[in-house]
């Protein structure tokens, strides 16, 4: 066995070691260009050529199916806690005011802090929300369009002023 060959099952072992621990798709494509490098190697294949057609197989596994793996890779993921929330419908607790910093909703028994996506937008309590986003340990809700007697127009209210007594 050559020193070459040794050299690139090295690195499609390595490359298959480090993809079984990471379940990422970070270096199965490596893996398959050292596999095919081994492939020239046999074949007695100059060291340039065999560089070459490493880097060139890589890239184009790495080009052309990553798209597809990817797509499929998690297909049965099942989102889990905050995360499952985003498109799920909340109730409205106590009446959501950006301009104030207030409000919570309840979506699949928990309570949230919860903030309209329209910051002109005030949501009394007892409106059904869509859940649009995440931020932080805030949920951004939606009112929905059946549910627009729970809505206002914010309005600034006037600043009172305070005058010095003469």
């Amino acid at each position: 066995m050559s020193e070459m060959m040794i050299f690139w099952l090295v690195v499609l072992i390595v490359a298959v070691v480090i993809e079984a621990a990471t379940l990422g798709l970070a270096t199965i494509w490596f893996a398959g260009g050292a596999l095919i490098a081994i492939l020239a190697t046999m074949l007695h294949a100059p060291i340039w050529l065999q560089i070459l057609i490493f880097l060139v197989v890589s890239i184009l596994l790495l080009v052309f199916t990553r798209p597809i793996a990817v797509k499929y890779f998690n297909i049965n993921r099942v989102r889990t806690n905050a995360e499952g929330l985003v498109g799920k419908q909340a109730i409205v607790l106590t009446d959501i005011d950006n301009l104030q910093a207030v409000g919570t909703v309840t979506v699949n028994g928990q309570e949230w802090s919860a903030r309209s996506f329209d910051d002109k937008v005030r949501i009394k309590a007892g409106a059904v929300v869509d859940v649009q986003a995440i931020n932080g340990v805030r949920l951004i809700v939606k009112a929905n369009a059946q549910m627009k007697d729970f809505l206002e127009e914010a309005k600034a209210e006037p600043q009172s002023v305070l005058q010095d007594e003469v």
